[in-house]
């Protein structure tokens, strides 16, 4: 019986090994994921924590050209929509919503988060901290061959074995601390597309 034992443990940590991955293999699932971003859409919670003003949360929606951003500042509330043509504000203490022409040059605060996901090793050497049954915790180091100024020295990056989504980015830059959270997959059109029967009474100020 004793040897039965043996012979199966064997077998099972033989299979765990095989199971095992590497970091770099991890964090390769992760990007095959959000490369699905473009064509179902995600949403995301973006936190910017500021000396003085405090964290600022803003939810993003964002599928294809179009995106809406839910910011949270302190007792005020603001929602932005822009489909790269025309750009939609709610000021919701003066119960406005603003339209204008959009600099269609600009890349968006979501674009640019996006981007950070997709190439997130690119000029950093990855290390798995900690793993537990639900993710693995990986600290990104810039690398000494990076010289871009605005990277960040060190990424919390923090990825889930259930759906290989990153739960959570964090990163400190001259003081300012930014943090993604809360990843999911599937936008629809209502979810990014101003509607004026969802804001009764709001007074529309069309600056095109």
């Amino acid at each position: 019986m004793k040897r039965v034992i043996l012979s199966l443990f064997a077998v099972v940590a033989a299979s765990a090994a095989l199971l095992a991955q590497t970091p770099e293999e991890v964090i390769a699932r992760m990007e095959e994921e959000t490369s699905r971003f473009d064509k179902e859409g995600f949403s995301m919670i973006m936190e910017i924590k500021m000396p003085i003003i405090g964290t600022v949360g803003t939810t993003v929606y964002n599928l294809g050209n179009k995106y809406k951003m839910v910011l949270n500042v302190k007792d005020k509330g603001a929602i932005n929509w822009s489909d790269r043509i025309t750009d939609w504000s709610y000021d919701e203490s003066k119960n406005e919503v603003t339209i204008s022409n959009s600099k269609q040059t600009e890349e968006t605060q979501a674009d640019s988060n996006k981007k950070m996901l997709d190439s997130v090793t690119d000029g950093y050497d990855i290390q798995l901290k900690k793993e537990t049954d639900a993710a693995w915790f990986f600290r990104c180091t810039k690398s000494k061959t990076n010289t871009r100024k605005d990277d960040p020295k060190n990424m919390d990056l923090v990825v889930s074995k259930a759906t290989h989504l990153p739960i959570s980015l964090k990163s400190t830059l001259h003081g300012v601390t930014v943090t993604l959270r809360d990843f999911a997959i599937g936008v629809s059109e209502n979810d990014v597309t101003f509607d004026p029967a969802d804001f009764p009474g709001v007074k529309i100020i069309d600056n095109r």
